[in-house]
């Protein structure tokens, strides 16, 4: 091998170990970009007005009564039904209880209309015995199709009628002289499915 092609050789192997050596330290462009992102929760809140449903006081067999109250969505989410939750209790006037023999609740019937464009559409009709073991919900209408829940969007109200009445069965109902019942409703608000955001 001549001297050339030796110091040749020799020379483009040290260039070769100094590029291997060298390899992690060259220059390249870069970028970076930060994103801010928020996540805020939107609000469920259901009022109802007046809050105090109904007061009666004197009621005999044959009586009805009806009450008026609004829903409204003062949050900002879509709420999908509104279920309403009844307890109630009887306060017997004469306190040994002996002369019931019946609940009066078993008495009292209950019919919720829901007002959608001028018109009532019943969403239950039930007495206030029955009506403690279900959970309509206030929002739903009929459709062609059945029943399905309307919901209420943000800033919506729904005029929401009760009628009671104290049903005179044609029999002694003396027992419940005196007597009364404490309603309490719940109303309870579900939000609507989630859904898949994109853009």
């Amino acid at each position: 091998m001549s001297l050339t092609k030796k110091v040749t050789k020799g020379l483009m192997t040290a260039a070769l170990g100094f590029s291997l050596i060298g390899g992690g330290t060259f220059a390249y462009f870069s970028d970076s970009v930060a994103t801010n992102n928020t996540f805020a929760a939107g609000t469920l809140d259901l009022s109802v007005n007046p809050e105090a449903v109904v007061n009666i006081n004197n009621i005999k067999p044959g009586d009805e009564i009806k009450r008026e109250f609004m829903l409204t969505n003062n949050g900002t989410l879509n709420i999908s039904k509104v279920l309403l939750n009844t307890k109630y209790t009887v306060n017997d006037a004469k306190l040994d209880g002996k002369d019931n023999t019946e609940d009066m609740a078993k008495h009292i019937k209950v019919t919720i209309l829901y007002n959608q464009n001028t018109a009532s559409a019943p969403v239950i009709e039930t007495t206030l015995y029955d009506l403690q073991n279900q959970t309509p919900d206030l929002t739903q209408i009929d459709t062609l199709t059945g029943p399905k829940p309307d919901g209420l969007t943000p800033g919506e109200k729904n005029k929401m009628i009760v009628l009671f009445e104290f049903k005179d069965n044609g029999q002694d109902q003396n027992q419940f002289q005196g007597d009364s019942l404490q309603v309490e409703w719940k109303f309870n608000a579900e939000q609507e499915a989630g859904s898949l955001s994109e853009g």
